[in-house]
């Protein structure tokens, strides 16, 4: 999944909001990984990040598509939100 760079730039500052990041050159682009790389992100921060994902992009994850794979890496996530929000 492509994203646009507006999306993956709003990803990711809403991965370094919600999870309380200092350093944001820490999600440097789209093939930064999330799980297992970001200790900040546990099963509790990945249901934070799920619903400021949803407030923002107007949208609701659907519970099937809340994947390892979506989560994957911050542009896997941009590209989902891309396929999904209300524009």
């Amino acid at each position: 999944m492509n994203s646009s760079t507006s999306t993956l730039d709003e990803v990711k500052d809403i991965i370094i909001q919600t999870l309380g990041i200092e350093d944001a050159s820490r999600i440097a682009d789209a093939s930064t990984p999330l799980f297992g790389s970001i200790p900040e992100l546990d099963s509790f921060a990945v249901l934070n990040l799920a619903m400021a994902i949803e407030s923002r992009f107007g949208f609701e994850i659907d519970d099937s598509e809340f994947t390892a794979e979506v989560f994957e890496t911050v542009g896997s996530l941009a590209g989902y939100v891309d396929c999904n929000r209300r524009q």
